[in-house]
């Protein structure tokens, strides 16, 4: 009998053994850890590179994607190298080595950059590129406006005025990428009145940095060679059509003929409701930032972009998000920046308002 009751007990210690749990625990799920989940829960850490904060509409950008980064829980670091190339590279290797989850760039210059594209994969880490390409690299996404459509936009809105004519072209920086496609832009516009002899573009000039005395001085060569004989001008961006419009004045001549520009800075907007400037694309700056913060948030998280376009930056095609710009006159600035809150109505009209 002792016999049978040791053989029993030595059957159910077997049993036991042999299914791997005990009964207080065989229904409870085993804790897993891999590196997708750790990424999904902790905290995304973004790093922006961007190429200045010296003008306003960049600073908007910067303020903007932050709010936006933080909304969605992320946190992000912004750096600024102020147009020097081999500073911002120097800033993102510092970001990279922090570890950030994702890098954001703003180039300055859309080869240069090609490095930290390398480098951030190197280590592990994707880029985006914001607003302005970057050229020659396995760029992961590129989100921005239409740029093509931008330059497009401007020259539609001043052919409508001067369909025929001396024109002048005042192109941003020849190391921005983005300034290539505004100016291909116009071009696509102005290219069948130049066929027909209809429009004469008799200057047509990069401007180094983008930067308003640079400007300054191209239309003042463009004045200067055409005996003041100039029907209409189309700048790259509002701080270059700035300089345009003060050089314009220098001659008596602001308001006299029409004047293209685009990004919707507030000196524009003011220089369109007093009649010095024609025109502005407003590219709302917050539908930019929010949708970059958004996909970089999802790239950190390898998740689907929905890119649904891609841009070829002379190495590969890069999967891009692009937005529609709005072009803005004076018939229409209350409904657009005005209304969106881009600028307040006395920022807008507050030259106007004391006359």
């Amino acid at each position: 009998m002792l016999f049978v009751v040791i053989v029993l007990i030595c059957c159910i210690l077997s049993a036991c053994d042999s299914s791997g749990t005990t009964g207080e625990n065989s229904n409870q799920p085993q804790p897993t850890t891999t590196a997708s989940s750790d990424k999904m829960s902790k905290k995304i850490k973004i790093g922006f590179s961007m190429d200045t904060l010296l003008e306003e509409r960049w600073l908007k950008d910067r303020d903007l994607f932050r709010e936006a980064c933080e909304a969605l829980g992320a946190e992000v670091e912004i750096i600024a190298a102020n147009g020097d190339d081999a500073k911002q590279v120097t800033q993102a290797e510092q970001l990279i080595s922090e570890g950030v989850d994702i890098l954001v760039v703003v180039p300055h210059n859309a080869d240069a950059t090609a490095a930290i594209v390398k480098k951030a994969h190197s280590a592990g880490i994707k880029v985006l590129a914001y607003d302005r390409l970057i050229k020659n690299a396995d760029v992961d996404l590129y989100v921005s406006f239409d740029n093509e459509a931008v330059g497009e936009l401007q020259a539609k809105a001043i052919t409508q005025l001067v369909p025929k004519g001396k024109f002048v072209y005042i192109g941003g920086a020849d190391t921005d990428n983005n300034a290539h496609l505004f100016k291909q832009g116009v071009f696509n516009v102005l290219q069948p009145s130049i066929d027909r002899g209809d429009i004469t573009v008799v200057y047509d000039q990069w401007t180094k940095d983008w930067t308003p005395v640079n400007a300054l001085a191209n239309m003042k060569d463009a004045l200067e060679a055409n005996d003041n004989q100039i029907d209409a001008v189309i700048a790259a961006n509002d701080a270059t059509a700035g300089g345009v419009v003060q050089a314009l004045e220098g001659q008596g001549l602001a308001g006299r003929l029409p004047v293209a520009g685009q990004d919707a800075e507030l000196a524009a907007a003011q220089r369109i409701v007093e009649g010095t400037q024609t025109m502005t694309v407003y590219k709302p700056i917050k539908l930019l930032a929010d949708k970059a913060a958004e996909l970089a948030v999802k790239l950190a998280k390898g998740e689907d972009t929905g890119a649904d376009r891609t841009v070829n930056n002379g190495r590969i095609e890069v999967p891009s998000v692009l937005l529609q710009p709005i072009a803005v006159d004076k018939s229409n600035i209350d409904e657009t920046i005005i209304a969106d809150g881009f600028h307040s109505r006395e920022d807008v009209y507050k030259n106007v308002d004391k006359k």
